[in-house]
């Protein structure tokens, strides 16, 4: 029966009932002796009465009462008056996250602040092995101010099994081996089966918990507890992102972690949630940060064209004009251009431009089509604004495959113009004019002039991305063709170098053989334009990973960032000559750099944890390897 009003235990006297639960009631009090208002929690006379529950239960509280953390409710005491059993603790005004939750989730921002606070809170409990058992939003508080308040930590050890009303589901509170302890809809697998707890316990209640901040609902739903249990134990999630369409891929990331069935599997610290989803509110704070004029720089990212051929093997050419394309814009300085490997991530996928945008972090979309008919194509362009999907330019272009060159230099150069214009708020005069087609002709030198040379450069890349023995052995006789046609096609001796480096890489050739081969088709690159970036990474990884001439590799690397800085595959190259040269932390500058480029790249997150591993930056590390699995 719950206490009146005005009624005393020892110095305190009882203000107001705040709730009640499995762990007994609390209630506003008034310290008489200190003039400060409390929290008082009664418990259960159940726990009172048995001597071997009521001593483990007061050990850990006094652990508990050990914590000192922002986000964490601060315990006083365990007293008894009168034969009443109860705590005092810090007392939070505001609401509980049970409360704040709405259908469709909480703004991206708000629950990353309090996902992190809790986060942060669960980091310094286990730290003390201390293990929760029991997170949910019902123990969590946010105060009027905003400040995250995590109740009841590892309280329930040792009590006996009670009654939540709050969740309707029968809850027990030993944590040894043989019994079940928590709240249903928030147990991990081995509460459910009573095995053993630990701190994983914890990050698979948190993973409930920020699926249900984010979309206003749980991952697993039943209509009874045994059903329900029996989903957690064998069903997979419901996904997120049906249900939120704005989430950034980790977070979803970092949510499916944390719900996996074997806590081995989870992520194995609070810690390192804590740190990626810092990584995620920082990313987004980048992308939504107010520039100075001096820092703004354009950014946009090459969607893949679509074949709008007869035939689908035309495809290889659509993909090709796209890539050419991108190769050229992300050479002009200012303009961050993401790579290949992310911007085609989205092919054949039905995304919108703000899904795109968001993911690789980007203000524009350049998106296209291309029908190809004997000798005639049309190639059709748009360039979109992410922030509302709106065309800032569009063109067609009927034209002969003899006037392809044309069509890209026609292509980059209204590109260029109009984000420099709308999005920097550059003059659009004469001048400004001149300038765009003297970076668009600088970022194109290289180019042949043969189309079908062209052509079968193109099909040369686009087997070379498949990195089979038998692509990769077809995309040299193609470049081998491409130059007999036109011997002074710069940019297809450097692939062709690329190739057969690749050759070696792989091991289809013996590497001697095909380093030899690499390093003569570039040299013949180069010696046709000194300044070709294709041909100075080539020569960089060939003296690196062959020659083991880090001078040399050092300064083709250097020349090849200069002319491109935006090249995800020369900041991979630069990544790992710098760790071989035990240069950690401008690897991992480097690497980061790469990522910035190239966001949904498996080789990129493995360049970073490298990076970071060769640094003694371990948590880091892992945190950047499992990203890339």
């Amino acid at each position: 029966m719950p206490l009146a009003n005005g009624t005393r235990l020892g110095t305190y006297e009882i203000v107001g009932l705040l709730g009640s639960g499995g762990m007994g009631e609390v209630y506003r009090a008034k310290d008489l002796r200190l003039g400060r208002d409390i929290a008082l929690k009664v418990l259960p006379e159940t726990l009172a009465r048995n001597a071997d529950h009521l001593a483990r239960f007061e050990h850990e509280a006094r652990t508990v009462a050990g914590l000192n953390h922002p986000s964490i409710v601060t315990l006083h005491s365990v007293e008894d008056t009168d034969g009443i059993r109860f705590i005092t603790m810090e007392l939070v005004e505001g609401q509980s996250l049970a409360d704040l939750v709405t259908p469709g989730g909480l703004p991206l921002t708000r629950v990353l602040d309090v996902a992190i606070a809790i986060a942060d809170a669960l980091t310094a409990a286990h730290e003390r092995r201390v293990v929760h058992r029991d997170l949910k939003p019902a123990n969590v508080m946010v105060t009027r101010e905003g400040r995250v308040k995590v109740l009841d930590f590892g309280l329930a050890k040792g009590a006996p099994p009670t009654t939540d009303d709050s969740e309707g589901l029968t809850v027990g509170a030993f944590s040894s081996p043989g019994h079940v302890a928590g709240t249903a809809p928030y147990m991990a697998p081995e509460q459910i089966r009573g095995e053993a707890v630990d701190a994983r316990t914890d990050l698979f209640a948190f993973g409930i918990l920020l699926y249900e901040l984010l979309t206003g609902q749980r991952p697993f739903a039943a209509p009874t507890t045994m059903a329900l249990c029996a989903a957690i134990l064998h069903e997979a999630p419901a996904p997120l992102a049906p249900a939120r369409a704005d989430l950034p891929p980790d977070v979803g990331r970092i949510v499916t972690r944390c719900l996996e069935k074997d806590p081995r599997e989870r992520i194995q610290t609070a810690l390192d949630v804590s740190h990626e989803l810092r990584q995620v509110r920082k990313s987004l704070e980048a992308v939504h940060a107010p520039r100075s004029t001096s820092e703004k720089i354009a950014s946009i990212a090459v969607l893949p064209f679509a074949n709008r051929s007869a035939s689908a093997d035309d495809e290889y050419f659509s993909d090709g004009l796209a890539d050419e394309l991108l190769n050229v814009l992300a050479r002009i300085k200012g303009l961050r251009v993401t790579a290949r490997s992310s911007a085609f991530t989205f092919k054949g996928k039905q995304a919108t431009a703000a899904e795109i945008g968001r993911a690789l972090n980007v203000a524009t979309l350049l998106d296209g089509s291309v029908r190809k008919s004997g000798s005639r194509i049309r190639v059709s362009v748009q360039l979109v604004d992410v922030a509302d999907s709106s065309h800032l330019w569009s063109e067609t272009y009927d034209r002969t495959l003899e006037d392809i060159f044309a069509v890209q230099d026609d292509i980059a150069q209204s590109v260029v113009k109009e984000l420099r214009t709308t999005l920097l708020g550059e003059e659009a005069d004469s001048d400004a004019s001149g300038a765009v087609k003297v970076d668009v002709a600088q970022a194109a030198k290289g180019r042949g002039t043969d189309p079908e040379a062209h052509r079968l450069l193109l099909l040369a890349r686009h087997l070379l991305n498949r990195f089979t023995r038998e692509d990769v052995s077809k995309a040299v006789g193609y470049l081998k063709e491409a130059l007999a046609r036109d011997p002074e096609y710069a940019l297809a001796w450097a692939e062709l170098g690329r190739a057969q480096s690749m050759e070696a890489d792989l091991h289809h050739v013996p590497p001697s053989e095909g380093y030899a081969r690499a390093r003569e088709a570039t040299k013949r690159a180069l010696a046709l334009a000194p300044d070709l970036p294709e041909g100075l990474a080539v020569m960089a990884w060939i003296q690196l990973v062959c020659d083991l001439d880090y001078r040399g590799a050092a300064a083709s690397y250097a020349r090849a960032l200069e002319l491109a800085p935006g090249s995800a595959n020369v900041l991979r190259g630069a990544c790992a000559m710098a760790s071989a040269l035990g240069r950690h932390e401008e690897a991992i500058d480097l690497a980061r750099r790469a990522l910035e480029q190239d966001p949904l790249s498996a080789p990129s997150y493995h360049n970073l944890g490298a990076a970071l591993d060769a640094a003694d930056r371990l948590a880091e590390s892992e945190a950047a390897l499992r990203k890339e699995l």
